[in-house]
């Protein structure tokens, strides 16, 4: 059998994050014996890197807890080991959420929280009142980290049906804030009822302002490096020379005798203009599944909206049009503004973005949708390549979000590499580095599978 302190499935992972006993420590190794090859004594020599510290071997209780912990209790456990103080609470906590049967809607977690529970069958529930959800919520956010709750609770809204109980503003205040939280409530705007929406708002700007503090200082740093390199002018000031460029474009005028170039041409950048460089259109889908999508492209075109060089629009597309540009000076009120779920045309929703370019060689149109069309089947491969033969820059991503590569319209995103624009999966910490090669016009550092 093998050690539950390895990786494992939810919830046996979440037990890692459990408090854990303390172990003895390792006995300190020996002294290594000095080899053949050793220097002399009298050579100077840097200190040998100590040996790494072998890990200590878990004692029999702890491992016969942990495992207790994993297998959840009852007759089938087979270990014998009866839980108490936090560990029997721990387990009421993993109990609630993935012991429960489908049907037991009605179970009280306040009941169970506070039973030993133990030599019973496990079939607690978290209940259909509020209340009783809410003391769950504090006893995970009190036993487990900050990403491990966040786990839990998409795995209660998913597994338990809790989407209705986050329109109570109790409910909302126990919550730990995430990105998928957000969705979901986004989902759930139009039946929330007015006692919660401040709440709600007030858990979506907590999100957003967290991922505003993370990404816009990189995201500004780049893009505006970015758009200084992409302005070039042939009578540079000395300290704004980019040697590089001058050199490749001088070689012409190598003198080997002499082991220099002659730079008739200069190549360099162009003082900072104040007026806008560029354009950048941000399309986004905003059918269900491309929730984290939604979220983190409202933060990101609200941060591109404050540099005073690039005009920024963002429009968001079911089988509606929206354009939230007017919104961007605040990413909740974009956020919204969204509608999440529904049906998909993207071609209707790029006839839109297309119809408002003025400067097509001075314009980057980033679709970020999981390509799966609802209107017209090759509109979208029609519409990418009039775009480019225009010469705006096209991106296309399938999603903008940590959770990697969704489901996606494999067919579609082929037509598109073959039209030359790639269809990829982006991370938010990659996507300023998308952006500032796309401003560049150069290629996309495309992430490897």
């Amino acid at each position: 059998m093998s050690d539950p302190t390895a990786s494992a499935p939810a919830p046996s992972a979440l037990v890692a994050s459990a408090p854990t006993a303390s172990a003895p420590a390792a006995s300190a190794p020996a002294t290594p014996t000095p080899t053949a090859s050793a220097p002399a004594a009298s050579t100077p020599s840097a200190p040998a890197p100590a040996p790494p510290t072998p890990t200590p071997p878990v004692p029999a209780d702890e491992r016969l807890r942990r495992w207790r912990l994993v297998l959840g209790g009852g007759d089938a456990d087979g270990t014998g080991r009866v839980l108490t103080g936090t560990d029997a609470a721990v387990d009421g906590a993993l109990a609630a959420l993935y012991d429960r049967h489908p049907d037991d809607h009605g179970h009280d977690y306040e009941r169970d929280r506070t039973s030993t529970r133990t030599g019973r069958s496990r079939t607690a529930g978290l209940g259909a009142f509020v209340p009783s959800v809410v003391r769950w919520l504090g006893d995970i956010r009190a036993y487990f980290p900050a990403p491990v709750v966040q786990v839990m609770q998409r795995d209660a809204i998913d597994r338990l049906g809790l989407a209705t109980l986050l329109l109570e503003p109790e409910m909302l205040a126990a919550v730990e804030p995430d990105v998928h939280l957000v969705g979901t409530l986004l989902s759930l705007r139009d039946a929330m009822p007015e006692t919660t929406r401040e709440t709600a708002r007030a858990v979506v700007r907590k999100v957003a302002d967290d991922l505003e503090r993370r990404l816009a200082a990189r995201t500004r740093a780049t893009l505006a490096g970015a758009l200084d390199r992409s302005a070039r002018t042939s009578r540079p000031r000395h300290r704004d020379i980019d040697w590089d460029r001058t050199i490749r474009a001088n070689l012409k005028n190598h003198l080997p005798e002499h082991r220099t170039v002659v730079p008739e041409r200069l190549v360099g950048h162009a003082r900072a203009a104040r007026g806008v460089r560029k354009e950048v259109v941000l399309c986004v889908d905003q059918s269900g599944s491309m929730a984290a999508s939604v979220v983190h492209a409202a933060v990101f075109a609200a941060v591109l909206a404050s540099l005073r060089t690039i005009a920024t629009r963002l429009v968001v597309f079911d089988t509606a049009v929206a354009d939230l540009t007017d919104r961007l000076d605040d990413p909740v009120d974009v956020l919204f503004g969204t509608r999440l779920g529904g049906g998909t045309d993207i071609d209707r929703a790029l006839a839109h973005c297309q119809a408002g370019i003025t400067r097509p060689a001075d314009t980057v149109v980033v679709l970020i949708s999981d390509l799966y069309e609802g209107g017209a089947r090759d509109g979208l491969t029609k519409r990418v390549a009039a775009m480019k033969a225009s010469g705006t820059q096209v991106v296309v991503l399938l999603a903008l979000s940590d959770e990697g590569t969704p489901a996606y319209d494999r067919d579609r995103a082929a037509a598109l590499a073959a039209l030359g624009v790639p269809a990829f999966a982006c991370t938010p910490d990659l996507f300023p580095e998308i952006m500032a090669a796309a401003l560049e016009k150069r290629p996309l550092p495309i992430p490897a599978d």
